[in-house]
């Protein structure tokens, strides 16, 4: 599995690509920061981080792409950029038929340190010693993205196997719930 990781910010965007599968070890693949100027235009800042994810996309050619689920914040202009960036990195996966999927920062965490209250560092170290790197990846927001992708890839197949799970349930209760439908209609 090839998972690129978001790590969404106006300023700051962390991608990370890795690959591998749960319980084996993982390679990464790159790791970066697309970065606008805080003084430009907002609208311009997307247009640059688009045409970032979109050059990561046509790299590395992913099969997942895993993006930091917005939280809520006290500065309301931090996460509206957080918001926008993240809605860039959805629409190009979506543009390209690529599944997302949004984990919170606490599921990252406690899926590659143990505690979804690790800091920062933490996480770097962690990421750092899971994928066997000479260093921690800077800025931490390259960190942050690689950390994504080991989570999806680490989660995934648990989730794939619920949502499997949900789909068979629904097609089995389908049928029934057709013929509730049609009795009630002829009372």
């Amino acid at each position: 599995m090839r998972v690129l990781g978001v790590d969404p910010g106006l300023t700051r965007c962390g991608i990370g690509v890795v690959e591998g599968v749960a319980g084996r070890p993982l390679r990464m693949l790159g790791v970066g920061v697309v970065r606008t100027p805080a003084d430009a235009e907002v609208a311009d800042r997307l247009v640059l981080i688009e045409r970032g994810m979109e050059q990561w996309l046509d790299e590395h050619r992913p099969e997942f792409v895993a993006v930091e689920r917005v939280f809520s914040q006290h500065n309301v202009s931090t996460v509206m950029g957080t918001a926008q960036a993240s809605a860039v990195a959805m629409l190009c996966a979506a543009r390209r038929g690529l599944p997302v999927a949004l984990h919170t920062p606490s599921e990252v965490k406690a899926a590659v340190t143990g505690s979804g209250r690790a800091d920062k560092a933490q996480v770097g170290a962690m990421v750092t010693r899971l994928l066997r790197l000479d260093a921690p990846p800077r800025p931490a927001d390259a960190a942050d993205a690689l950390a994504l992708a080991i989570c999806h890839i680490w989660r995934a197949p648990a989730t794939n196997r619920l949502q499997e799970a949900v789909a068979a349930h629904r097609r089995t209760t389908r049928p029934q719930d057709a013929a509730v439908r049609t009795l009630k209609g002829s009372a």
